[in-house]
This record gives C-alpha cells, sequence and structure tokens, in this order.
C-alpha cells in the first residue's frame, strides 16, 4: 500500500488495488490473466454448444425421476434473471430459490414474481433470521473491513444447496459469469466460506449467538459436493453472453425493470458498492466490472473512463439511502459516521483460515474436479 498511482493501460484497473502489479507494457496482472485464462473459459462458438448440449444431458438424465432438474438461485437482477430464461429455453425443470435476507428492493420483489410466472417455475424463498443476520452485519461494518456482504455471499450457496439436498436435486444453477465479473481484486474481497473469519469477527464486535445463520464453510461444501453429490453450474458461460442484450430481452419478453445500478436489486448492496466502499475505502467496484467487460468486448476503455469521472452515487439519492440503512440496521447517524471514520482494516488484519482452505481446495481441484464439471 502506498505507492505511487498508476493505472492500466489496456483495462481500468488501477493502484486503488494494493496488490496490483504491471508488466513492462503498462499492462495489470488482473486483465492479462484474464485474457490468458478466463477468457478460454466464457463462450467460444461451437466447442462451447457441444459442452453445454452434453451438460443439459445429463442434468436432465440426474433429474429424471425428481420434481425438479435443478435449482436455480434468483435476486431479481440481470444475471440471475436472464439465467432463469436461458433454463427455460434448455427445457430444464427448475425451481427457482432466492435468499431472503430483508434487503431486497421493490423491483427486486416485482422481477423475482415476473420472472417465476412468465416462466412458469416454482418459486421458493429462503428467509434469513433477520435478528440475527442484522447483528452478523453489523460486526462487518464496525470491523471496518471491505467484505461487509460476506454474511449474504455466504448465505447463498448455503441457502441453495440446502434446498437442492431437500428435493434431491443434483444441480444448483448460478447466474456467476467470467463475461461481465471475471476481474476482482481479492483484497477487496476475501473468501467469504472462511468461517474462522466469520466468526471471528462475529465474536469481536456481535452482540448475539447464530442459532440459524446457515453458513458454507469447507466442511459443508464437501458434504454437498461429495456426499450429496450436488455440482454448482455457471451456464452463463456456456452461451453468448451481453449484459445490454439480456436486459433488453428481459424488459420486453418477461416485464423485468432495471433497479438503477449493479447489485442494486439489493438495497444493502447498492449502498455499500456505490458510496461506503468508495467513500471509506476508495474502492469502486466498476473498475473491475469495467475492466471486465473491456477485456470482454464489451465496453471501450474511453467510455469507462468517462463513466468513472462520475460518482458511483450520481443517481443515489444518498442522503434518503442512508437513512433507510440507518433505521433498518437500528443505529444512530452517530454510529454510522463512527464506523465511516475508523481506519480501513483487511482481512490479515482477523484470525482467518486462509493457508489451511488453500490446501484443501488445491487438494479438492486434483482429487476431485473433474474436466468440464465447472463446480
Amino acid at each position: 500500500m502506498g505507492q505511487e498511482y498508476k493505472q492500466c493501460i489496456r483495462c481500468v484497473m488501477d493502484t486503488t488495488d494494493p496488490d496490483i502489479y504491471f508488466d513492462e507494457n503498462g499492462f495489470c496482472n488482473h486483465c492479462s490473466e484474464f485474457l490468458e485464462k478466463t477468457a478460454k473459459r466464457v463462450y467460444i462458438g461451437e466447442e462451447t454448444n457441444k459442452k453445454l448440449d452434453q451438460l443439459i444431458k445429463k442434468i436432465k438424465q440426474k433429474g429424471k425421476s425428481k420434481k425438479y432438474d435443478c435449482v436455480i438461485g434468483i435476486s431479481g437482477g440481470i444475471d440471475s434473471c436472464y439465467t432463469a430464461y436461458i433454463a427455460k429455453q434448455l427445457g430444464l425443470r427448475s425451481l427457482l430459490v432466492h435468499m431472503d435476507n430483508g434487503w431486497n428492493s421493490e423491483a427486486a420483489v416485482k422481477n423475482i414474481k415476473n420472472i417465476a410466472n412468465k416462466l412458469e417455475f416454482d418459486y421458493e424463498s429462503y428467509v434469513l433470521d433477520w435478528h440475527e443476520f442484522k447483528d452478523l452485519q453489523l460486526s462487518f461494518l464496525k470491523a471496518s473491513i471491505p467484505e461487509m456482504e460476506t454474511p449474504t455471499d455466504i448465505a447463498i450457496p448455503a441457502s441453495l444447496h440446502k434446498i437442492a439436498a431437500k428435493y434431491n436435486v443434483k444441480y444448483v444453477i448460478s447466474g456467476g459469469n467470467f463475461a461481465t465479473e471475471g476481474i476482482l481484486p481479492k483484497i477487496w474481497h476475501y473468501d467469504a466460506k472462511d468461517v474462522k473469519y466469520i466468526n471471528s469477527i462475529h465474536k469481536q464486535f456481535g452482540k448475539m449467538k447464530l442459532k440459524n445463520f446457515p453458513t458454507f464453510g469447507f466442511i459443508q461444501e464437501i458434504y454437498y459436493k461429495i456426499v450429496k453429490g450436488i455440482k454448482i453450474i455457471y451456464i452463463l458461460n456456456y452461451v453468448p453472453f451481453s449484459k445490454e442484450d439480456a436486459m433488453k430481452l428481459l424488459e420486453e419478453e418477461l416485464e423485468w425493470k432495471y433497479y438503477g445500478g449493479k447489485h442494486y436489486e439489493s438495497k444493502f448492496t447498492g449502498f455499500v458498492q456505490s458510496y461506503i466502499l468508495p467513500v471509506k475505502f476508495d474502492i469502486d467496484y466498476r473498475k473491475a466490472t469495467f475492466s471486465t467487460q473491456i477485456c470482454a468486448g464489451e465496453m471501450t476503455r474511453e467510455y469507462a473512463i468517462e463513466e468513472l469521472k462520475k460518482t458511483p452515487y450520481a443517481n443515489v439519492d444518498i442522503e434518503k439511502e442512508k437513512e433507510f440503512l440507518i433505521k433498518k440496521l437500528g443505529i444512530t447517524k452517530e454510529i454510522f459516521e463512527d464506523i465511516m471514520h475508523t481506519p480501513p482494516k483487511w482481512y490479515r488484519d482477523y484470525p482467518n483460515n486462509k493457508k489451511f482452505l488453500g490446501f484443501i481446495y488445491r487438494t479438492y481441484l486434483k482429487f476431485y474436479k473433474k474436466k468440464g464439471d465447472n463446480s
């Protein structure tokens, strides 16, 4: 940290990621890695079509005697709604599952209902214990780290796998994809599956025991994958995917409505990414998103640079959103401002299982991951 400011000459990532580095051409590690590795895992034509055909046959075969072929996580956002649309086109009998953490925007709720109705999919909501979840979210805010979304990010796969196991479904389909999410600095968002990290923060800053909150650490993940045989599939990596085209299709065919910005389907996520992260941590998630889109040919670097001149909350009534968050979390404005002015910390400042988890996942990849599973 503290290095002289520098921006990649190919994408728009810069030294606001303290771990970034550049080659002799001025290209950063993020876009270089994306183009060398990640780009090969997105849609590339006939070869990908064949892989998708084989995958769908396998999913349907596994679901033959069951009510559903797969479970699809849905948030009301572009990616997850378009994933549900693709699943319908592919003839999958899908159960849509929404993990409700209490922060849904009205637009997101309407989108989920419209998608389920229009596509004629069953829908199920997994509702978190609000008091426990609020206490955990406040713990992460008080810890002064950028991973304020970790409680949500671990509850999503936990809830999806629980419901998949409930119906004996072997595939969970996620809207995650490399085309729009291939670049994200690790220090901006540490591993949400590190239960030791979560527990250490909650122990220090929380006030109540987490009796009902669903976790998804390596033990649960290995149980669901190895014992229950459940795989996660990122189906948008198998089809041509353009955010702009997907949005247009959803609006025209499924009465889907845009909610104002990336991840604004959640009131909390929208406020965190548009205000707390850039103001407190000098982290602008748009840089990672735009850089991915530049590398994928979805956006020009010139356009991204112009967009970044606007504040992340340019189109948001930030004071109104701040008041909403403060009231919902049950804190005072003074407490919120104290949180905003507490010096930033990083995952390295709290007990975590990074080394151990690295070993576990390397071992898993070596011995259990089959080529093409994408799980």
